[in-house]
């Protein structure tokens, strides 16, 4: 195997070459999009009708106290200089005081974007095993009652309000039929008991060998699992139902065929190998946006998480934590479509 590789100008450049070139684009094109969405932030904190000191101090603070702060924000200072001020904060993790809790916000934003992250991460997990095989049998059963049932279950979850189904869920399962655990992460009794090492209560529960604690969090998770699921499934089975349409017509799948191939061969070896790269993409942004749309789920459920956080310090004026959640966010965001191109060029070697 060759140690380099040809480039345009008929030079042959280093793999090392190339993988440093590949680590620095992706780098680049982090920090851009990072600092347009900072810049988004810092505008949308100075033109916000909220005067951040009295968010501070309180109304009742001396003029004295109100322009001795007002200097040491450097909030006298031009715009541009209070940016590359706001932009050295977020580097070291400073995004300040919550107004809220009175802790630094980063702290807080650390504890419950973890619970999002449980949340968001089963429900993505339900909708990936349970929503490609719905779409590859529907695009396979083409026109069948199964086809029609699936695309049946696809669009009520599109369509259908999460917040009704939330509510509707907590009646039914939890105030009638009592099968699941109600709103919260865990019940009351087991609240702080099991020492935080992952942040994620299953896990720590397990790590802890609080079985009960761990029994008591999984019924309280799966039902909002469960609903994130099913949103999220909607969308990928409709997605990989198209796809493999797409694929199924396709001649060498009719080729495949008359070789005497099986059809399980067919359509999982064939058919679904050649979806795998744009399903990445798919179940990329259903992860990402479970992380990120999760607010109504959060706040039927009473889930301390991210979207909950951010929405109360809003209602509450606290802008330290809603800029820092959502820089926080827009991140993950980031960091997700970074991930799916990385596995882009390992499924598919014409990306490479």
């Amino acid at each position: 195997m060759s140690a380099t590789i040809q480039t345009e100008n008929g030079r042959r450049a280093s793999p090392v070459f190339s993988v440093v070139a590949t680590i620095a684009k992706t780098l680049g094109t982090i920090a851009i999009t990072m600092l347009g969405l900072l810049f988004i932030t810092f505008v949308i904190g100075r033109i916000m009708p909220i005067d951040p000191l009295i968010s501070i101090l309180g109304e009742r603070a001396s003029k004295e106290m109100y322009e001795a702060t007002y200097i040491k924000l450097g909030l006298d200072k031009p715009l541009v200089v209070q940016f590359f001020y706001y932009l050295w904060d977020v580097v070291r993790g400073d995004f300040g005081v919550s107004r809220l809790t009175a802790r630094p916000v980063i702290d807080d934003i650390i504890r419950v974007f973890h619970a999002t992250l449980e949340l968001a991460t089963i429900g993505t997990i339900i909708g990936v095993f349970v929503g490609i095989p719905l779409g590859v049998v529907a695009a396979v059963k083409r026109g069948t009652w199964i086809d029609q049932t699936a695309r049946v279950i696809a669009l009520v979850g599109y369509s259908m309000p999460i917040f009704w189904l939330g509510l509707v869920g907590l009646l039914v399962f939890y105030g009638i039929l009592g099968w699941v655990g109600g709103p919260g992460r865990v019940g009351i009794f087991y609240v702080d008991i099991v020492p935080t090492v992952t942040g994620l209560i299953l896990v720590d529960s397990i790590l802890d060998g609080q079985w009960d604690v761990f029994r008591d969090a999984v019924s309280h998770i799966i039902l909002p699992a469960s609903l994130l699921g099913y949103y999220s499934l909607a969308y990928i089975s409709r997605m990989t139902r198209s796809f493999m349409l797409e694929q199924m017509n396709a001649e060498y799948v009719t080729t495949a065929r008359v070789k005497g191939l099986s059809e399980w061969a067919v359509v999982w070896r064939h058919a679904f190998g050649n979806i795998k790269v744009p399903l990445i993409t798919v179940v990329a942004l259903s992860y990402a946006g479970l992380l990120e749309g999760s607010v109504l789920t959060e706040i039927i459920f009473s889930w301390p998480g991210i979207g909950s956080y951010i929405t109360t310090a809003l209602l509450s004026a606290d802008m330290n934590a809603v800029l820092g959640g959502t820089v926080v966010v827009g991140l993950v965001f980031v960091c997700l479509n970074i991930f799916s191109d990385m596995l882009y060029k390992f499924f598919d070697p014409r990306a490479r």
